[in-house]
């Protein structure tokens, strides 16, 4: 893995009135890296993944995504990255061609190069037979993982996944997260926010939020053996033990 730094935030922080949705939160991101951005929901992934992706302006503290500035172009972070939320992104009253269609053109790739990738990606994911079905007759599932494949349709350095897995079943999630490992093993490099403690093993680096703060920080090796246990599961429960958030 390349010792580039592709996220490097210092002291991040957004508040809302009152209230601290990210409390000064510090780390950098590799290229080529899986980092999960594990939490509980209201725990502060949304609102960090929103900052860094240049769709909200930090309250204070520093951070730069692929060279550029988070306050100052935040334009240029969103032309350069992949984004994917739970809520999809997908237009389901358009065929799985047409959306492919409409994202490569909001991403300037010209007619030639949306038909090569539509080609690759349907046949990536055996669903060629369905392109001309609306988004909306496919099973969740499918919906998940055409979802991923568009927001890296046009080649970005660096995708965010915010929850991307939420309410499929186990083997779906796995299916699902072989793309994801296929994605970083071709040099791209992957956020991902996600409250299934599973998904962890799969990331290089993990840092877990509570009630806005970054409160462990390493590879699942290194942070089962900091809190000498067995699972992520178990560190994740012993670090929410103290959250004062009811929900999110």
């Amino acid at each position: 893995m390349s010792e580039q730094i592709i996220i490097h935030a210092n002291e991040l922080t957004k508040t809302f009135g009152d209230f601290v949705a990210v409390d000064h939160i510090s780390f950098n991101v590799g290229k080529g890296e899986i980092f999960g951005f594990l939490g509980a929901n209201g725990a502060g992934k949304t609102t960090a993944i929103k900052m860094l992706s240049g769709l909200l302006k930090p309250s204070s503290g520093t951070a730069d995504v692929l060279g550029f500035d988070v306050y100052t172009q935040s334009e240029d972070i969103k032309k350069n990255i992949g984004y994917m939320s739970q809520r999809f992104s997908l237009y389901e009253d358009l065929t799985l061609l047409e959306n492919m269609k409409f994202y490569g053109g909001i991403y300037g790739m010209s007619r030639a190069e949306i038909k090569v990738k539509s080609e690759e990606i349907l046949g990536l994911l055996h669903i060629d037979s369905e392109k001309n079905q609306l988004v909306k007759s496919l099973p969740l599932g499918w919906k998940q993982k055409l979802a991923f494949s568009i927001s890296i349709f046009h080649d970005p350095p660096l995708v965010f996944l915010d929850e991307p897995t939420g309410g499929v079943d186990p083997i779906t999630r796995r299916e699902f997260w072989e793309l994801i490992i296929e994605a970083a093993h071709s040099g791209k490099t992957i956020f991902v926010t996600t409250h299934y403690m599973d998904e962890a093993e799969y990331c290089n680096q993990v840092s877990i939020m509570v009630d806005g703060k970054i409160e462990a920080i390493g590879s699942p090796v290194e942070l089962r053996s900091q809190f000498q246990t067995d699972s992520m599961e178990n560190v994740f429960l012993n670090l929410a033990r103290k959250s004062s958030r009811i929900d999110g």
